[in-house]
């Protein structure tokens, strides 16, 4: 929705107040400073919603549920996607946006371009608009709750691995599912799509754009795209291949990384950067926080933080990206009813020996684990606090082995969220003696 139309309204009332909500606000102060602005948020009560009776539109929180909404409404993305200046990359996928989200804003700001990172990573994308030119471009990390409802697609769109999640919040998979792929569904000609093709979902998403589609694989060749095979990641463009780095040489540990990778390097493609300014990102970049992060070594002991772990296969992921050095793995927490049936087998054939649980995810994790039959070798310990998990997982865990806390649950309850999950298992390391 435009600044213009968005004038048209007297009064607007703003449905959530978080982040985007104080940001939309400000937003609403500069541009439209005659608006009469309200707002509805959970925090005043049970009864918020029916500040809706009195007004005629809203602009909604991603974490509002649509049907709570009764009057038509419009969201920061879809302002920010109507009045932008510059080119927009956006990112999604069940896992790997945040990661993939970073690489491309650091290549393009290695490459010296004029880029800014915003939406579920960075900031809200409305604080940084103002400042925007026709020569600047913006990657925005979306989630299912920001794609739901948008309007217009991003000039270059990326889907990413989509499996089941936030079924507490859509219903059903596939109405989550299609969330996802209105990130393709609204583009022109013009623009292009980079679709994970490793991932049925993600795959068939490519019949939904009109853009020029660019597929990416770590397993296999693709016909234009960019790919990870014999030890290298190639980009292949209209049967021409071109080799940009060797595996051996880029510093993201996982091979699920090379997914991310590779579409990361894809997207910079499009954009015009060089092989060597990619390369230099590539080598250098170790990461994100609490996404397989290095904490420290303490009685011999490698401690890994993958706190952004809020799926099973998030974790298993975690786990393979150590090659058989994981010897404790914590898990567990929030339960959002999620499947650990192929968690549970591939941990009973993996080298855990030690599985430290939050409840009450980590029962079902365990009740997995038992089905697979892993429950004779594998170690059980339930824990309640980070700093008894990481003391368990110090007493247990062999010098020379890594302990993982990769939870493939989210952190609601005992954490506030993933980042003081991972900030209390972090002091809780270093508290070692």
């Amino acid at each position: 929705m435009t600044i213009t139309e968005l004038k048209k309204y007297k009064k607007i009332l703003l449905i959530g107040y978080g982040v985007e909500g104080r940001s939309v606000h400000e937003f609403l102060k500069t541009h439209c400073p005659e608006i009469e602005v309200a707002i509805a948020d959970a925090k005043d009560g049970p009864d918020y919603l029916e500040k809706q009776k009195d007004f005629s539109f809203a602009i909604k929180s991603p974490g509002i549920r649509p049907e709570l909404v009764t009057i038509p409404y419009t969201t920061v993305t879809n302002i920010f996607l109507a009045n932008t200046k510059g080119k927009t990359i956006g990112v999604t996928g069940t896992k790997g946006k945040s990661t993939t989200s970073t690489l491309i804003y650091e290549m393009l700001k290695e490459a010296g371009k004029d880029v800014y990172l915003g939406g579920n990573i960075g900031k809200p994308p409305l604080d940084f608009m103002d400042t925007l030119t026709d020569q600047s471009w913006t990657v925005l990390e979306l989630s299912s709750f920001q794609l739901q409802d948008i309007k217009m697609s991003p000039h270059i769109a990326v889907l990413l691995m989509v499996s089941a999640e936030h079924l507490d919040y859509h219903h059903t998979v596939e109405a989550y599912i299609s969330a996802k792929r209105n990130i393709l569904r609204f583009q022109h000609e013009s623009d292009f799509a980079i679709v994970n093709r490793d991932y049925p979902v993600s795959h068939e998403s490519d019949i939904e754009t009109a853009g020029k589609v660019f597929k990416i694989s770590r397993e296999r060749e693709t016909d234009n795209g960019c790919f990870a095979l014999n030890g290298k990641v190639f980009v292949r463009k209209n049967g021409s291949d071109e080799s940009i780095i060797d595996i051996s040489e880029i510093k993201l540990l996982g091979k699920h990384n090379l997914e991310n990778v590779c579409a990361a390097v894809m997207a910079a493609k499009l954009t015009g950067v060089s092989k060597e300014h990619i390369v230099a990102v590539l080598k250098s970049f170790g990461g994100l926080e609490h996404r397989l992060e290095y904490v420290g070594e303490k009685y011999g002991i490698q401690f890994y933080n993958d706190s952004l772990s809020t799926i099973p296969e998030a974790a298993i992921e975690g786990v393979e990206a150590f090659d058989g050095k994981v010897e404790t793995l914590i898990a567990g927490g929030f339960d959002r009813d999620l499947d650990y049936i192929e968690l549970g087998k591939f941990l009973a054939k993996s080298t855990i020996k030690n599985l430290i649980l939050f409840s009450p995810s980590g029962e079902r994790i365990w009740q997995a684990v038992i089905d697979a039959g892993g429950g004779e070798r594998i170690k059980k310990y339930d824990v309640h606090s980070m700093k008894e998990a990481v003391l368990f997982a110090s007493e247990e865990t062999e010098s020379g082995k890594v302990c993982l806390m990769s939870p493939a649950a989210a952190s609601f309850g005992t954490f506030k969220d993933y980042k003081d999950r991972g900030e209390q298992f972090k002091k809780a390391v270093m508290a070692l003696v």
